[in-house]
Formats: C-alpha cells, sequence, structure tokens
C-alpha cells in the first residue's frame, strides 16, 4: 500500500524550546500508524539526528535530516522569519551542518537566538529542499499582512534560490488567519506554479500532551501559564496525526498531501556511524603520525622546562610518556 502523507516537520525534545517528542515513542507510533519515513527538524539543530537515524532505520522507517532555521529580517531584527530545510542526500545534510554552525558562529541576536542571513543561504544551499515556514515564513506573514507583492517577490527569491527544491508550506492546526493565508498561497502557487506541501508542525505525539507542551514552553519564556502578556504560539492540534487524518484535512488540497509523499522520496540519507576521520596532517620523510606527536610533545616540553625551575624534570617526562602512551 503506498503512503498518502509524510510528516516533514517535527520537533522533538531536542528543540529544547518547544518539542515534547521522544525518539524511541515516536518511531513505535509511526510504526503502529505505518507511515514508512519522516522529517525530524528540530530548531536551529540537528541534536537529535543520530539517535533518530539509528531508531527508525531499525525499524525499517527512513529518518530525514532536516532543521528548522530562522531568517534574519533587517527591518525588523527582532522577528525573524522561519524556513525548513531538508536534506536529499549527504551532500545536503554537510550544508545543513554548515548552515546551522554558521547561525551560531556568526548570526547570534544580543539575546542568543542563532539566525541565518539570505547572502549565506545563497552561497551555501546545495543539497537541500526548503519549506517556506508557513505563516512564519516570509511569505506568510507578508500574506497574513495583505502584502501581496510583497509575498510575491520572496516567492519569485526562493524559487529562483532553490529551482524544483521549493515548496510552499501548507498547515490547519487551528491559528487565527490560517484559512485566508491557505487560500492566498494557493492562488501563488498556481500563479507562479510552484508546488505545496502540508504539514502538521508537530510538537507532542497526543492531543492530550498539550498542556504539558504549554509548561514546557513557559520555562523556556520564564513565564507562567496563567501570564497573560505570553504569547500563545500553539495550539492542541500539533500532535502527531495519522495520514486519515490529514487526508480528511486537506481533502480539498490533497496535492498537499502527495508531496509530502514525494519530498520524502527525494530525501536520501546514508551516515557512517561509529567509524572516527582523523585529519590526513602531513608528517616529514620517513616519520610516522605518532612519531611526529611523540617528538612535538618532547619538544614543547623541553621549551617550558627551560623556562620554570622544576625540582624533577624526570617526573614531567614520565608523566608525558604517560599521557602519549594513552593518545
Amino acid at each position: 500500500m503506498q503512503p498518502t502523507f509524510i510528516h516533514l516537520r517535527v520537533h522533538t525534545e531536542f528543540s529544547l524550546i518547544d518539542g515534547l517528542v521522544k525518539i524511541k515513542p515516536l518511531v513505535k507510533q509511526l510504526a503502529e500508524l505505518k507511515m514508512p519515513a519522516v522529517a525530524v527538524t528540530d530548531h536551529v539543530n540537528l541534536f537529535g539526528l543520530v539517535k533518530m537515524y539509528k531508531t527508525a532505520t531499525g525499524q525499517g522507517i527512513k529518518p530525514i535530516a532536516g532543521a528548522d532555521v530562522l531568517i534574519f529580517n533587517p527591518d525588523d531584527p527582532e522577528n525573524p522569519s522561519r524556513l525548513t530545510f531538508l536534506a536529499q542526500n549527504h551532500a545536503g545534510y554537510v550544508t545543513l551542518t554548515e548552515l546551522v554552525s554558521k547561525a551560531y558562529q556568526h548570526g547570534q541576536s544580543k539575546d542568543g537566538v542563532p539566525m541565518l542571513r539570505h547572502e549565506w543561504i545563497e552561497q551555501n544551499h546545495n543539497g537541500l529542499i526548503a519549506l517556506s515556514g508557513a505563516m512564519q515564513g516570509e511569505i506568510g506573514k507578508a500574506l497574513v499582512l495583505g502584502k501581496k507583492d510583497e509575498a510575491l517577490h520572496f516567492a519569485v527569491y526562493w524559487k529562483k534560490l532553490f529551482p524544483n527544491r521549493f515548496y510552499l508550506e501548507l498547515q490547519r492546526v487551528g491559528k487565527p488567519n490560517e484559512e485566508q493565508y491557505i487560500a492566498d498561497a494557493v492562488e501563488l502557487s498556481i500563479a507562479l506554479n510552484l508546488p505545496v506541501v502540508a504539514t502538521n508542525d508537530v510538537r507532542f505525539l497526543k492531543q492530550s500532551e498539550f498542556a504539558a507542551h504549554e509548561v514546557r514552553v513557559c520555562i523556556n519564556q520564564g513565564r507562567v501559564l496563567d501570564d497573560a502578556r505570553r504569547a500563545k504560539d500553539y495550539t492542541d492540534q500539533q500532535y502527531l496525526r495519522s495520514a486519515e487524518e490529514m487526508q480528511a484535512l486537506f481533502a480539498d488540497i490533497p496535492e498537499a498531501l502527495e508531496n509530502s509523499v514525494e519530498i520524502a522520496k527525494r530525501c536520501s540519507l546514508t551516515l557512517t556511524l561509529g567509524k572516527n576521520y582523523l585529519p590526513d596532517f602531513p608528517t616529514p620523510d620517513g616519520m610516522t603520525i605518532n612519531d611526529l606527536i611523540i617528538a612535538e610533545s618532547e619538544k614543547g616540553l623541553l621549551e617550558r622546562l627551560q623556562h620554570h625551575a622544576v625540582p624533577n624534570e624526570a617526573a614531567y617526562h614520565e608523566r608525558l610518556k604517560i599521557e602519549l602512551d594513552v593518545i
């Protein structure tokens, strides 16, 4: 039986700020729902990838490597937009790790929020599929505000940057303005011949876990549940829906479901685990890497001993030998 829907946007507990999903229960529930693949797209990180890869492949489920990222907005630096990246292959996985690392190394805001800039993605996007971020993306935010020309500008930009690899993301999780956004996004999709895809922006496995999820969000925000000032960014609909539930939700846009399956087919990543990859360090002729480490270490020790009067130099040489034997 061919699958009818694949979850392509799931936050696990490794998202830290807004995910409750644990890897093993996730894989177990996917198996019960007979879903052959899943994309874990944690918040600007790949912390859970290895655990997900091992657990999913062990149960015959294809793991898709991905991440939700934040895009810096120069007009409103405190209000970044969201985008989801999925790795098509090993090259895409490498690209994703480089972009996420760059967000932390060079893109953190004054509050420590890691963000990517457009130019960084322009320079490095090999092997990635991009989902638009639904109402949290640049296109979605513009559509919600009624700025259709601006939405068109962003859609043309991302389509050109990701030819045949950019999808307008649709969600029905009970948030305000959803239906108007979907109508406008579908209209834009037709005008630009851009494919649409449905996601459920999963944050927990079962609907009954929503209250626990809100507690986790409050801990991250430093607020309490009944604080009238806190933003209500999530709904109880963001659970791991079955394919049948998603079919009922998107009966009017079946291609959005079909494209989730197509994207899953386009993504295949094989990781080699348990093997160390050391740099190929150049050594002088006739000297092994071990010989060089020993020689440089002994040289460094002698240089340090020349500048410090120590009562027992032999003890330092003996300690160095112990350390080198361990290495």
